[in-house]
């Protein structure tokens, strides 16, 4: 069913030595096989090139290094204009995979006919990595659902490379959550596999750990791109913030 399907996944990396190679070996490991990687270093000033230089021998992960700091934007288009596989996938370097992973979603995707899923993922602190707690996120999620309930991990989706087109992640924060708006704008539902397929590390430092600042972000490009008015935008930046707390609580 699955045997002659291929999948590409993009990891941006910026100064993630110390979750790098768990988070490869994630990739490395999972049971579907017809996959390839490409990895885009951000011009990280730490050791991840080193751990990156392990997986060189590998024939299906390709390894880009900038030689400029361009942000996740850049490194993820990078990534999709780089590659061909019908479908895409993305991984952060903090993050990881279980190892049925691709396998489950793909299958679930063509047996359902569906071009943008997302799963369930357990969450940890960087502080107890083993202190995993899960989500309950909801089955399915339209343009309008999506913007009071923006509970998809960029790290659990596969996309069908047709419904991205001419989309791509803009240079602004959270330039995740505007893609999938861009994405989903367009008349696209994201379906849920009922299964946690990924591991999501929050770390202190991540520029999602700010609740403030996100907010702020959020209400901007709702106001911008998403068009919504003052109202809405409110409506909007409440309900994810609620989600946002039964998910994690004040992390």
């Amino acid at each position: 069913m699955i045997s002659n399907i291929n999948i590409d996944i993009i990891i941006p990396n910026y100064n993630k030595s110390q979750y790098l190679e768990e988070c490869i070996n994630s990739v490395v490991s999972q049971t579907f096989k017809n996959w390839k990687l490409y990895i885009v270093d951000d011009f990280s000033t730490d050791n991840s090139l080193q751990v990156i230089e392990k997986y060189n021998t590998l024939n299906n992960i390709n390894i880009i290094k900038l030689k400029k700091n361009k942000g996740p934007a850049f490194c993820r288009n990078l990534g999709v204009r780089i590659s061909s596989s019908p479908y895409i996938s993305f991984l952060d370097s903090d993050d990881l995979w279980v190892k049925n992973k691709l396998e489950k979603q793909i299958i679930f995707m063509i047996k359902n006919k569906f071009s943008f899923t997302f799963s369930d993922y357990y969450w940890f602190k960087n502080i107890n990595s083993k202190d995993y707690k899960s989500t309950q996120i909801s089955n399915s999620l339209s343009f309008r659902e999506f913007l009071n309930n923006s509970s998809i991990n960029s790290s659990t989706m596969i996309l069908k490379r047709d419904i991205i087109k001419n989309t791509r992640f803009k240079n602004v924060n959270h330039e995740d959550y505007l893609f999938k708006c861009d994405i989903l704008r367009s008349g696209v539902v994201a379906y849920k596999i009922n299964d946690k397929l990924a591991y999501y590390r929050i770390i202190k430092t991540s520029r999602s750990s700010n609740k403030f600042v996100n907010l702020f972000y959020l209400w901007k490009i709702n106001s911008k791109y998403n068009k919504l008015n003052f109202f809405k935008n409110l409506i909007s930046v409440i309900s994810i913030s609620i989600n946002s707390l039964k998910k994690y609580g004040f992390k």
